[in-house]
Protein backbone atom coordinates (compact mmCIF):
# COMPACT_ATOMS: atom_id res chain seq x y z
CA UNK A 1 0.00 0.00 0.00
CA UNK A 2 1.65 3.51 -1.19
CA UNK A 3 1.73 6.06 1.11
CA UNK A 4 -1.12 8.13 1.91
CA UNK A 5 -3.56 5.72 -0.04
CA UNK A 6 -6.68 4.91 1.87
CA UNK A 7 -6.19 1.63 3.67
CA UNK A 8 -10.14 1.54 4.68
CA UNK A 9 -10.62 0.82 1.11
CA UNK A 10 -8.88 -2.40 1.36
CA UNK A 11 -11.42 -3.72 4.11
CA UNK A 12 -14.56 -4.99 2.60
CA UNK A 13 -16.83 -5.10 5.68
CA UNK A 14 -15.53 -1.22 5.94
CA UNK A 15 -18.07 -0.19 3.92
CA UNK A 16 -20.42 0.44 6.25
CA UNK A 17 -18.63 3.32 7.39
CA UNK A 18 -19.17 7.12 6.22
CA UNK A 19 -16.71 9.00 4.45
CA UNK A 20 -16.20 11.44 8.13
CA UNK A 21 -15.75 7.89 10.16
CA UNK A 22 -13.20 6.69 7.69
CA UNK A 23 -11.33 9.83 8.14
CA UNK A 24 -11.25 10.05 11.58
CA UNK A 25 -10.11 6.62 12.39
CA UNK A 26 -7.45 7.25 9.47
CA UNK A 27 -6.26 9.84 11.79
CA UNK A 28 -6.71 8.04 15.01
CA UNK A 29 -4.86 4.91 14.05
CA UNK A 30 -1.30 3.79 13.14
CA UNK A 31 0.66 1.37 10.70
CA UNK A 32 1.94 -1.78 12.73
CA UNK A 33 3.57 -4.63 10.90
CA UNK A 34 5.66 -8.16 12.72
CA UNK A 35 7.58 -10.75 11.22
CA UNK A 36 6.41 -14.25 11.14
CA UNK A 37 6.55 -16.07 14.44
CA UNK A 38 5.92 -12.88 16.53
CA UNK A 39 4.18 -13.03 19.36
CA UNK A 40 1.37 -9.83 19.19
CA UNK A 41 -0.34 -10.30 22.30
CA UNK A 42 -0.43 -12.67 25.44
CA UNK A 43 -2.26 -13.97 28.58
CA UNK A 44 -2.06 -11.70 30.79
CA UNK A 45 -0.99 -9.11 28.90
CA UNK A 46 -2.72 -5.35 28.77
CA UNK A 47 -5.02 -5.10 25.55
CA UNK A 48 -4.32 -1.48 24.08
CA UNK A 49 -5.26 -1.18 20.44
CA UNK A 50 -7.94 -2.19 18.20
CA UNK A 51 -5.86 -4.14 15.27
CA UNK A 52 -7.36 -4.58 12.00
CA UNK A 53 -5.48 -7.09 9.98
CA UNK A 54 -4.45 -6.04 6.27
CA UNK A 55 -2.09 -8.80 5.27
CA UNK A 56 -0.95 -12.10 6.58
CA UNK A 57 -2.47 -14.04 9.30
CA UNK A 58 -2.96 -14.06 13.10
CA UNK A 59 -3.23 -17.42 14.91
CA UNK A 60 -5.93 -16.90 18.56
CA UNK A 61 -4.85 -19.89 20.81
CA UNK A 62 -5.81 -20.66 24.66
CA UNK A 63 -2.69 -22.83 26.42
CA UNK A 64 -4.29 -24.55 29.07
CA UNK A 65 -2.09 -24.68 32.64
CA UNK A 66 -1.00 -28.11 31.30
CA UNK A 67 0.42 -26.57 28.78
CA UNK A 68 -1.97 -27.84 25.95
CA UNK A 69 -2.94 -25.70 23.26
CA UNK A 70 -6.17 -24.72 20.97
CA UNK A 71 -6.62 -23.09 18.35
CA UNK A 72 -10.09 -20.62 18.72
CA UNK A 73 -9.70 -18.83 15.36
CA UNK A 74 -7.76 -17.37 12.65
CA UNK A 75 -7.76 -13.69 11.66
CA UNK A 76 -7.45 -13.02 7.63
CA UNK A 77 -6.74 -9.67 6.23
CA UNK A 78 -9.40 -7.43 6.68
CA UNK A 79 -11.08 -9.03 9.83
CA UNK A 80 -10.15 -8.24 13.58
CA UNK A 81 -9.73 -10.30 16.83
CA UNK A 82 -13.09 -11.37 19.04
CA UNK A 83 -10.61 -10.67 21.93
CA UNK A 84 -9.01 -7.98 21.39
CA UNK A 85 -12.37 -6.13 21.22
CA UNK A 86 -14.08 -8.14 24.31
CA UNK A 87 -11.36 -7.18 26.49
CA UNK A 88 -10.80 -3.37 24.97
CA UNK A 89 -15.21 -2.77 25.90
CA UNK A 90 -14.53 -4.85 28.90
CA UNK A 91 -10.79 -2.75 30.08
CA UNK A 92 -9.35 -5.97 31.17
CA UNK A 93 -6.04 -7.98 30.07
CA UNK A 94 -5.70 -10.70 26.85
CA UNK A 95 -7.10 -14.06 28.49
CA UNK A 96 -5.64 -15.77 25.57
CA UNK A 97 -2.21 -15.27 22.87
CA UNK A 98 -2.65 -14.18 19.43
CA UNK A 99 0.89 -15.44 17.15
CA UNK A 100 1.95 -14.61 13.80
CA UNK A 101 1.59 -17.01 11.22
CA UNK A 102 2.88 -14.78 8.32
CA UNK A 103 4.39 -11.26 8.02
CA UNK A 104 1.68 -9.22 9.31
CA UNK A 105 0.76 -5.41 8.42
CA UNK A 106 -2.02 -4.21 10.08
CA UNK A 107 -3.38 -0.73 11.43
CA UNK A 108 -3.94 -0.36 14.83
CA UNK A 109 -6.27 1.94 16.96
CA UNK A 110 -5.82 3.03 20.26
CA UNK A 111 -8.14 2.03 23.34
CA UNK A 112 -8.95 5.52 23.57
CA UNK A 113 -10.19 5.87 19.79
CA UNK A 114 -11.67 3.46 19.69
CA UNK A 115 -14.14 3.70 23.08
CA UNK A 116 -14.49 7.32 21.41
CA UNK A 117 -15.53 6.20 17.39
CA UNK A 118 -17.68 3.21 19.48
CA UNK A 119 -19.67 5.80 21.26
CA UNK A 120 -20.28 8.27 18.75
CA UNK A 121 -20.43 6.88 15.31
CA UNK A 122 -23.29 4.28 14.35
CA UNK A 123 -21.52 3.59 11.05
CA UNK A 124 -18.45 1.83 13.27
CA UNK A 125 -20.61 0.15 15.98
CA UNK A 126 -21.93 -1.50 13.44
CA UNK A 127 -18.24 -2.16 11.75
CA UNK A 128 -17.28 -3.29 15.00
CA UNK A 129 -20.46 -5.62 16.42
CA UNK A 130 -20.86 -7.67 12.93
CA UNK A 131 -17.72 -8.49 13.03
CA UNK A 132 -17.87 -9.60 16.47
CA UNK A 133 -20.89 -12.01 15.94
CA UNK A 134 -19.88 -13.05 13.23
CA UNK A 135 -16.66 -14.03 15.51
CA UNK A 136 -18.90 -15.41 17.95
CA UNK A 137 -20.47 -17.71 15.86
CA UNK A 138 -17.37 -19.20 14.61
CA UNK A 139 -16.31 -19.87 18.09
CA UNK A 140 -19.51 -21.57 19.30
CA UNK A 141 -19.02 -23.98 16.09
CA UNK A 142 -16.12 -24.56 17.85
CA UNK A 143 -16.72 -25.09 21.55
CA UNK A 144 -19.22 -27.65 20.02
CA UNK A 145 -17.39 -29.64 17.69
CA UNK A 146 -14.47 -29.91 20.89
CA UNK A 147 -17.17 -30.74 23.15
CA UNK A 148 -19.53 -32.97 21.04
CA UNK A 149 -17.60 -33.69 18.15
CA UNK A 150 -15.95 -37.40 17.32
CA UNK A 151 -12.71 -37.11 17.24
CA UNK A 152 -11.94 -39.90 14.22
CA UNK A 153 -14.71 -37.84 12.29
CA UNK A 154 -13.11 -34.05 13.01
CA UNK A 155 -9.50 -36.00 12.31
CA UNK A 156 -10.55 -37.13 9.28
CA UNK A 157 -12.10 -33.56 7.81
CA UNK A 158 -9.08 -31.94 9.21
CA UNK A 159 -6.75 -34.01 7.13
CA UNK A 160 -8.60 -33.38 3.87
CA UNK A 161 -9.19 -29.73 4.52
CA UNK A 162 -5.30 -29.42 5.17
CA UNK A 163 -4.45 -31.55 1.87
CA UNK A 164 -6.37 -29.55 -0.59
CA UNK A 165 -7.18 -32.08 -3.11
CA UNK A 166 -3.80 -33.49 -2.81
CA UNK A 167 -2.25 -36.48 -1.43
CA UNK A 168 -0.11 -35.05 1.28
CA UNK A 169 -0.42 -33.62 4.87
CA UNK A 170 2.78 -32.10 6.04
CA UNK A 171 1.90 -31.17 10.35
CA UNK A 172 3.28 -33.22 12.90
CA UNK A 173 0.58 -35.28 15.62
CA UNK A 174 1.14 -32.06 17.89
CA UNK A 175 -0.09 -29.67 14.90
CA UNK A 176 -3.08 -31.60 14.93
CA UNK A 177 -3.27 -32.19 18.37
CA UNK A 178 -3.22 -28.14 18.50
CA UNK A 179 -5.80 -27.61 16.00
CA UNK A 180 -8.39 -30.17 16.90
CA UNK A 181 -8.21 -29.55 20.72
CA UNK A 182 -7.12 -32.81 21.70
CA UNK A 183 -4.11 -34.32 23.21
CA UNK A 184 -1.38 -35.59 20.86
CA UNK A 185 -1.21 -39.05 22.23
CA UNK A 186 -5.43 -39.02 20.82
CA UNK A 187 -3.83 -38.15 17.51
CA UNK A 188 -1.48 -40.38 17.25
CA UNK A 189 -3.71 -43.26 18.21
CA UNK A 190 -5.78 -42.23 15.77
CA UNK A 191 -3.27 -41.77 12.94
CA UNK A 192 -2.13 -45.23 13.75
CA UNK A 193 -5.91 -46.31 13.63
CA UNK A 194 -6.31 -44.72 9.92
CA UNK A 195 -2.76 -46.45 9.35
CA UNK A 196 -3.89 -50.01 10.21
CA UNK A 197 -7.13 -49.56 8.14
CA UNK A 198 -4.63 -48.41 5.02
CA UNK A 199 -6.56 -45.29 4.98
CA UNK A 200 -2.87 -43.50 5.30
CA UNK A 201 0.85 -43.56 5.40
CA UNK A 202 2.72 -42.44 8.36
CA UNK A 203 6.15 -40.50 8.11
CA UNK A 204 8.03 -37.81 10.14
CA UNK A 205 5.89 -34.73 10.25
CA UNK A 206 3.95 -35.86 7.07
CA UNK A 207 0.97 -38.12 6.14
CA UNK A 208 -0.11 -38.92 2.80
CA UNK A 209 -3.64 -39.72 2.39
CA UNK A 210 -3.69 -43.21 0.38
CA UNK A 211 -7.52 -44.07 0.78
CA UNK A 212 -9.75 -40.24 0.50
CA UNK A 213 -12.92 -42.25 -0.22
CA UNK A 214 -12.46 -43.47 3.18
CA UNK A 215 -11.71 -40.36 4.76
CA UNK A 216 -14.49 -38.57 2.98
CA UNK A 217 -17.03 -41.01 4.24
CA UNK A 218 -16.17 -40.59 7.74
CA UNK A 219 -15.85 -36.89 7.73
CA UNK A 220 -19.46 -36.47 7.08
CA UNK A 221 -21.91 -35.27 9.62
CA UNK A 222 -24.24 -38.96 10.59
Amino acid sequence: MTPGSDWTASVPAMAVLDPATRQRLRGLTRPVAAPAGARIFGEGSPCEAYLILLSGQLRVCKVGETGREIVLYRVEPGETCVVTTACLMAGTPYDAEGIAETDIRAQALPMAGFRDLLAESAAFRTFVFRAYGTRIADLLLVIEEVAFGRIEQRLASHLLALAQGGPVVRATHYDLAVELGSAREVISRQLKAFERRGWVSLARGQIDLVRVDALEGLSRPV
